[in-house]
């Protein structure tokens, strides 16, 4: 296979795994940010 095309690939999914990795674990943290501060503040959970 020609390099180029292996490189392209490869940064794609690199970037591919990089940002389901990042979604996956921003999403629950965020959410028990906001479940901490509702139990500890009173802070609504849309705020």
């Amino acid at each position: 296979m020609n390099i180029g095309l292996l490189l392209v690939a490869l940064v794609g999914g690199v970037t591919g795994l990089l940002a389901t990795l990042y979604l996956t674990i921003s999403l629950p943290l965020v959410l028990i940010w906001k479940i901490y501060r509702r139990i500890t503040q009173g802070i609504p959970l849309t705020k």
